[in-house]
């Protein structure tokens, strides 16, 4: 009953705003279109209609009882040997242990690395999840992707109720918050793509590094010692990379090449790492679509919010912080977008991971259940 009652209560308070939302959105359209705009009040209208059924979905997932290991047995079930369940999601010190951790270069393992991630890890006291995390009985995740799909959708204060919140790359938060939400538990990116901005780095997350060349072994060590990394270095990168992370050393974590290897060759089915002069195959993953089977290892239940690159919409916006194009995603060189689109399917209808933006699959669209 108390439950019921608490669902109606939300329910009549998240209708109210609706009304005034639309109602103070539809001033400004007439002012700039004319009164007589319908295309733009149904426009509107559809933008905010889809934004209460997000909500409502997150809602009743949060609301949900928490299945422990719910994630790791389903992708068990999919994938069956290829799929590692017990997988660790971080770099430990005794990574000697673990031969087919040195069976291909990175990003996919540490050969011809050996000396360059021992000192590393020399560095970094902890290896794991902060202690009330991994205590946890049962851990729910968030992957935040950086898609446009996630403007409007005002699912902020929703994301910050997860118990482990995943950001990628540089994707802010600040000024961003009412869409994306605040928390962060973990920053998982690459030496190009860790924001630059002090900021964006929470006092009690977790930095996750790839390491995807020779130059980011000596990046992440320079951060590590707050020193400056010399300009011989600083070539190797394809943009300029920052030279500060406000975070204590406790705190930074290195990925485990072998969750990139999983999600590349096993759950995508790439081939196996070729050496090249030049460049990459296509065959290196999305720091998001690793992010996702990262979780999988990581957390009891995953859920996904900014996923879904549509490139048959080519002026979309790519992400929910900037100006870019969606058809900016055919220029790079690196990533089957398409194929981990397909994929990322395959997990939302299977019932593995849920899409609260609906950008992958859309549980939540042309659903009775989720109309005012």
């Amino acid at each position: 009953m108390q439950r019921a009652l608490q669902q109606q209560q939300w329910d009549g308070s998240e209708s109210n705003s609706f009304c005034a939302l639309e109602q103070e959105s539809l001033i400004g359209w007439k002012a700039r279109h004319g009164r007589n705009s319908a295309q733009a009040k149904g426009s509107l209208i559809q933008s905010h209609i889809r934004m209460y059924r997000a909500k409502t979905f997150a809602r009743d997932v949060l609301q949900a009882q928490c299945r422990p290991a719910f994630a790791r047995t389903q992708m068990d079930r999919l994938f069956s040997s290829k799929y590692t369940k017990n997988l660790s999601s971080f770099i430990k010190k005794d990574k000697s242990l673990n031969e087919s951790l040195y069976k291909y270069e990175p990003p996919f393992g540490f050969r011809h690395y050996v000396d360059e991630l021992s000192d590393l890890l020399e560095m970094m006291p902890e290896d794991g999840l902060p202690k009330e995390l991994h205590s946890k009985h049962c851990k729910r995740c968030i992957v935040i992707g950086s898609g446009g799909i996630l403007h409007g959708l005002e699912l902020g204060q929703m994301v910050d109720q997860f118990d482990i919140v995943i950001r990628l790359n540089n994707a802010p938060v600040h000024g961003y918050a009412q869409d994306v939400g605040n928390k962060t538990t973990i920053r998982m990116t690459y030496p190009e793509g860790a924001p630059v901005s002090e900021q964006e780095y929470q006092h009690s997350s977790l930095f996750v590094t790839v390491l995807f060349k020779h130059a980011d072994f000596r990046w992440l060590e320079a951060v590590l010692k707050n020193q400056k990394l010399s300009a011989w270095n600083r070539f190797f990168f394809w943009k300029r990379v920052t030279d500060k992370i406000p975070l204590n050393s406790s705190q930074f974590r290195v990925l485990n090449p072998l969750i990139i290897k999983e999600t590349a060759i096993d759950i995508l089915g790439f081939p196996k790492p070729q050496k090249r002069w030049l460049g990459w195959d296509k065959n290196v993953p999305t720091i998001g679509m690793t992010a996702v089977i990262l979780a999988t290892h990581l957390c009891d239940e995953v859920n996904l919010a900014g996923f879904g690159y549509d490139l048959s919409q080519p002026d979309a916006s790519l992400h929910y912080y900037d100006n870019r194009c969606m058809n900016s995603m055919n220029d790079q060189p690196m990533h089957d977008v398409t194929k981990e689109k397909k994929m990322l399917r395959t997990l939302v209808k299977e019932g593995v991971v849920r899409d609260l933006s609906g950008g992958i699959h859309c549980a939540f669209c042309d659903t009775q259940h989720y109309t005012e």
